[in-house]
């Protein structure tokens, strides 16, 4: 567009040499004639037109032009229209398009991560998941990279190499594949995406080369009607290169205002046009000065680039004689929202200056654990969780001046790489104590191999026992071969304590006497059980010390223990007897016929296995209150929180019998 006075406004200040001449020879013809012929218009453009690609080629002229725009505009509104220009380009390529709702993907499990990025890739358009495809990034990678640390520091713990660690997971296999086919999709649709915008520029640039023919050879009758076919068509035609957007714009606009303000055909028109559009224009110009007063910056902001667009793309010129005035209007208004963003901006900066200090503190903080007293894997777990904590407040403090980002992210480096390294110490010299026990067990097995064979009972019994107590004091091995180990060694054990009982278990008349006493015990049970008669716990206890005081069966008729406990649990069934109490009369019974027996290898097994099973218990209890804990935003009465309520009482309840049993096994002495 024009000002006042034939110049360039601020707004195409860059304008390029092209424009700057033909808008010098355009104030030569500022007079308007009284309805010249078409024939002579147009034999005036083609003399205008010829000598204005003679000035083209001077790039001096157009330079002097430059210094010539408006010297009463102030700078600061120059720039805000600047930059507004700047943003239009910018926006020049970009495509609306439909956004997916945003979610919490932090509160996802990998597989639902995974499932998520899968729907979104196969279901929508790149351009509008671009945002959720980073925020699910961003979840997935703090996950998976917290299992990798776990895995790490497992394999580290087991004698590895930190060098040699592998991990392999299927879902992060799955997870690269739809990364990459997403990245596949954004690429085809970047590349389709600069083509079309190739297209439109040459397209446009086709229009230009219209309108310049349409001057050159304009004739009355039509070329008003040729012209709006042009600008309709102009409008239609989609997005350019932000990098050719101003010029192509400019030069556009020139031959445009050249139609008006050159051929002076149809004045009725060309009023009734410049009338509306200025009428368009003091719309915007409103809007503008309303913009300026918002207290919403970022949205004014926003809007006034859509304003800009308009006033560019939308609507054609008005009278010169009104140009600047509206200009100014619309310059300062657009100066005022560039001011008080400029504002907005500095006082965020200002809050970005205090973050600074808060991951400076936080970064002192971890530069003050002490872990010079961890003489413990509980002591350095301890510590661990301590910089977790520390490193989860780093990372919850929002974002400090660019400046300034990579010193502080130096510093915490450095903060987290002295705890690691004090960390790795200890647990190097812990993996070398777990090869020391892995050799001090193996030697035992050895010698549990050696005397399995033999019959020198009393002696190897004494053997075997001491074996199993000096196994019980080494401490822990490299779990990749704790089992393996431990199997061995129960084994040989497990084979000479078998032998042993199977010559001391030779069934004796007694003994046959006794499994005909406890068939008739059995059978009075069973006929109690079948007449419906009442059997408290007094009574229960009563059967057990029979049954314990007739004495031991054959070996190879122990099933009868087997057929005795199942009495005991049926009674259980029909009775109001506590459970707990039931299970401890029955471990009684039990241990009590090792001891009888003097079977001193099953009650140490018991014992093993007693210890195993409230291990295995505490880390099922541990691993549901875990899952709890990942279950967010749902309710108690939620079906599947109360499932796994109910599954962690259920164990508990067992938790409390398996260590009842400990105790009474600690209490025996044999």
């Amino acid at each position: 567009m024009l000002d006042q006075d034939n110049k360039l406004p601020v707004e195409e200040s860059h304008a390029t040499p092209q424009d700057s001449e033909i808008q010098e020879e355009t104030q030569k013809e500022v007079k308007p004639k009284k309805k010249p012929s078409t024939s002579k218009s147009v034999d005036k453009m083609d003399s205008e037109i010829a000598e204005g690609n003679e000035i083209l080629q001077d790039s001096k002229i157009q330079e002097d032009t430059q210094k010539e725009l408006n010297p009463k505009k102030m700078p600061s509104a120059i720039k805000a229209v600047d930059e507004m220009n700047s943003e239009i380009a910018e926006s020049s390529e970009n495509i609306d398009h439909s956004t997916i709702e945003m979610v919490n993907y932090a509160d996802f499990s990998l597989e639902d991560l995974v499932s998520e990025l899968s729907r979104l890739v196969k279901e929508n358009s790149v351009q509008s998941i671009t945002s959720n495809v980073n925020a699910i990034k961003q979840a997935f990678h703090i996950k998976y990279g917290e299992i990798l640390k776990v895995e790490k520091e497992t394999f580290v713990e087991q004698g590895g190499d930190l060098v040699d660690f592998q991990h392999n997971s299927p879902i992060k296999s799955n997870y690269n594949s739809i990364l990459y086919d997403f990245k596949i999709k954004r690429n085809e649709f970047y590349a389709s995406k600069e083509k079309q915008l190739n297209d439109n520029l040459q397209a446009k640039l086709g229009l230009i080369e219209e309108l310049k023919h349409l001057i050159d050879n304009a004739e009355g009758a039509t070329m008003y009607k040729m012209f709006k076919d042009i600008q309709n068509r102009w409008v239609k035609i989609g997005l350019i290169p932000r990098v050719k957007y101003n010029d192509t714009w400019r030069t556009y606009q020139h031959h445009v205002e050249r139609f008006y303000d050159l051929l002076h055909l149809s004045n009725d028109l060309r009023d009734l046009d410049f009338k509306h559009n200025l009428e368009e224009k003091l719309k915007l110009v409103a809007r503008a000065e309303e913009l300026a007063e918002s207290d919403d910056i970022n949205a004014a902001f926003k809007e006034l680039q859509v304003l800009h667009k308009l006033w560019k793309e939308d609507i054609g010129p008005i009278a010169t004689e009104q140009r600047e005035e509206v200009w100014d209007r619309f310059s300062e208004a657009t100066r005022k929202v560039h001011d008080k963003r400029h504002d907005f901006f500095k006082d965020m900066k200002s809050r970005f200056e205090e973050n600074v200090e808060k991951k400076l503190a936080v970064i002192a903080e971890i530069e003050a654990l002490d872990t010079s007293k961890n003489l413990t894997r509980v002591d350095w777990q301890k510590s661990i969780k301590e910089l977790e904590v520390l490193r989860n407040k780093f990372s919850e403090i929002k974002q400090v001046p660019r400046e300034k980002s990579d010193l502080i992210w130096a510093k915490y480096k450095e903060a987290t790489r002295k705890f690691n390294v004090d960390k790795n110490n200890y647990f190097k010299l812990v993996k070398h104590e777990h090869l020391d026990n892995l050799n001090k067990k193996k030697a035992l097995i050895e010698k549990a191999i050696a005397v399995k064979e033999s019959e020198d009972w009393d002696t190897t019994t004494e053997i075997m026992k001491k074996i199993q107590m000096e196994w019980k004091k080494i401490g822990h091995v490299p779990q990749k071969y704790s089992d393996k180990l431990w199997k061995e060694f129960k084994d040989a054990c497990n084979y000479y304590f078998d032998r042993f009982h199977q010559q001391q278990d030779a069934g004796t008349k007694l003994e046959l006497d006794v499994f005909s006493k406890k068939k008739d015990l059995l059978a009075e049970i069973k006929e109690a059980i079948d007449n419906k008669t009442k059997i408290t716990i007094n009574t229960l206890k009563e059967y057990v010390k029979k049954w314990r005081e007739l004495g031991r069966v054959p070996h190879e008729m122990k099933h009868i223990e087997v057929k005795f406990n199942k009495l005991l649990d049926k009674i259980v069934e029909e009775n109001a007897i506590d459970k707990q109490d039931v299970e401890m009369i029955k471990f009684g019974n039990l241990v009590n016929s090792y001891i009888e027996q003097k079977n001193y290898r099953k009650l140490d097994s018991e014992q093993l296995f007693v210890r195993r099973k409230i291990d295995e218990t505490s880390k099922e209890i541990l691993q549901l209150e875990n899952n709890v804990g990942f279950i967010s935003n749902v309710s108690e009465d939620n079906p599947l929180v109360q499932n796994v309520r109910n599954q962690i009482n259920v164990y508990k309840e067992k938790l409390e019998i398996w260590k009842s049993k400990l105790d009474y096994l600690r209490q025996l002495d044999y």
